[in-house]
């Protein structure tokens, strides 16, 4: 099982930046696709952004522009860049890695964006 650590989460007002950090234990081998996903009060959990394997990215809609997603294999870390913060970010991001075809998801950290 992969441990993923997340850190960045924080409160920014609209317009503000944040960036979030996911380190997963172990090694890259095996590591399919890393990505984030949000969950706000009351919706389901959506995809954010994604980077798979080979170093394709994609992003859902609403964050083009304004997110940006890298990684880091040295150190086995995903990062999410965060810009242009609007108030409808405001959720919990969660860390996912697919390592070995298993999903692992990270503990989740909370973005607030306020006007």
């Amino acid at each position: 099982q992969v441990q993923l650590l997340e850190s960045g989460g924080g409160s920014v007002q609209a317009g503000g930046s944040l960036r979030l950090s996911c380190a997963a234990s172990g090694s890259i081998l095996g590591i399919n696709a890393s990505g984030w996903y949000r969950q706000a009060p009351g919706k389901e959990r959506e995809l954010v952004a994604i980077i798979n394997r080979s170093g394709s990215i994609t992003y859902v809609d609403s964050v083009k522009g304004r997110f940006t997603i890298s990684r880091d294999d040295a150190k086995n870390t995903v990062y999410l860049q965060m810009n242009s913060l609007k108030i409808e970010d405001t959720a919990v991001y969660y860390c996912n890695v697919i390592k070995w075809g298993k999903t692992n998801w990270g503990q989740g950290t909370q973005v607030t964006v306020s006007s």
